[in-house]
């Protein structure tokens, strides 16, 4: 069988990158934009001509990727591929590419616009440098770099504005890497600049310093956090917890209970703009009581049981939603298609029926019923990864937690 570009990318996943690096580089080309190949093959085409476009497949190859009808997976490929040519750089700049929908153009287009040098992308630069999301911080930091290298610290500061906290974060981060101390950081009014600071904080005997000094309580909070971070030294940071108050973000209608299975299932791991003191109140304070998943389970089921609604076998929650994790299991009763909640975080149980026979058979089995009024409870200042959300959930969300 002759060797062809079909042969040599027979699939997706199935690519022979190196035998499609040697061949015809004007193949490759054709292939890259054939709208009737599949987007796999077209993309492993593109990046298959890395470093031997043929000069007059080039305007071709420009349209495609301008093309805003076709697949952002190709154009992204076909952006790296060209991203060197100056002349794209009108383009780059134009303000319609941030409303381009193809998913990760806008990090590919300020990647090249940073490979060109271009300082007018500063501003977006460090918008995404400032992203939630790792990989998008990282282009973001990648392209402030290049144009630090090229043009001097100096050239990318003037373009920032102290008034952001991106821009802000982004200074922090100029600051560290010229070797600067960043300690009064903490005490930023934008509890992500704050946080980033206390990621760059790599001396305890500095940050004990700069514990006492610090002007606000969550300044201190923050150098808590580090410092438990750099010596995870449990004795000591419940000391300085003690000697701070204890303090603790107080929500309405949260008791004890239900507040220590929340902080620590979520406090230590919460997003970087939740309140300090949660994270601080997940490592000093005890867990709720262990427990025996399957007993409870066993325990649920048998009530239910003993209260004549045929339950079914018990699910986790990524099963009963065939993907994903989280924070419940399903038990499933009766010919009408209920199922009732019960959560791995503690005793907590809930049905979106409320029906009263499955609340009374539990809750004679120990169980607490999750009802609306307390399920609706916000856990202020808590940030919580959900379906692309950092903000703070409710207390039936966070007890009964799911995500695909």
């Amino acid at each position: 069988m002759p060797t062809t570009i079909k042969t040599l990318s027979p699939e997706v996943g199935r690519i022979d990158t190196a035998g499609l690096r040697g061949y015809d580089a004007d193949a490759l080309a054709k292939c890259a934009l054939d709208a009737g190949q599949p987007w796999w093959r077209r993309k492993a085409c593109a990046e298959a001509l890395a470093g031997r476009v043929p000069q007059r497949r080039v305007a071709q190859l420009t349209a495609c990727l301008q093309d805003t009808g076709d697949v952002g997976t190709v154009r992204i490929a076909l952006l790296h591929l060209l991203a060197d040519r100056t002349e794209l750089l009108p383009w780059l700049q134009h303000e319609d590419r941030g409303q381009d929908s193809s998913y990760g153009m806008a990090e590919a287009v300020l990647e090249a616009r940073s490979a060109l040098g271009d300082l007018t992308a500063v501003g977006a630069l460090s918008t995404l440098a400032f992203a939630p999301w790792r990989h998008r911080r990282e282009i973001g930091e990648a392209g402030l770099d290049e144009l630090t290298a090229r043009h001097g610290a100096e050239a990318v500061l003037a373009r920032l504005d102290a008034a952001r906290p991106e821009d802000r974060s982004v200074i922090v981060r100029m600051r560290r890497h010229a070797g600067e101390d960043v300690t009064d950081a903490l005490a930023d009014p934008d509890r992500g600049v704050a946080y980033r600071a206390q990621e760059f904080l790599a001396d305890p005997v500095r940050l004990r310093g700069a514990l006492a000094a610090a002007p606000t309580e969550e300044a201190k909070l923050w150098a808590v956090y580090a410092l438990h971070r750099l010596t995870d030294d449990n004795a000591e940071t419940r000391h300085l917890y003690e000697e701070l108050g204890r303090p603790r973000v107080e929500v309405s209608g949260l008791d004890e209970e239900l507040r220590a299975a929340i902080v620590h299932e979520y406090g230590q791991w919460a997003e970087e703009r939740s309140d300090p003191r949660w994270r601080i109140e997940a490592l000093c304070t005890q867990p709720p009581p262990a427990a025996d998943p399957a007993e409870r389970l066993q325990r649920a089921s048998a009530a239910l049981t003993a209260a004549g609604l045929a339950p079914k076998p018990p699910v986790s929650c990524g099963e009963a939603h065939r993907q994903g994790e989280g924070t419940y299991d399903v038990i499933g009763y009766g010919e009408s298609g209920g199922e009732v909640h019960i959560s791995t975080l503690g005793r907590f149980a809930a049905d979106h029926d409320e029906d009263p026979d499955v609340r009374r058979a539990l809750e004679s089995a120990g169980f607490r019923w999750i009802h609306d009024a307390v399920g609706s409870i916000r856990v202020t200042d808590l940030g919580v990864y959900y379906f692309g959300s950092r903000n703070p959930l409710d207390v039936r969300t966070l007890l009964f937690y799911w995500q695909d």
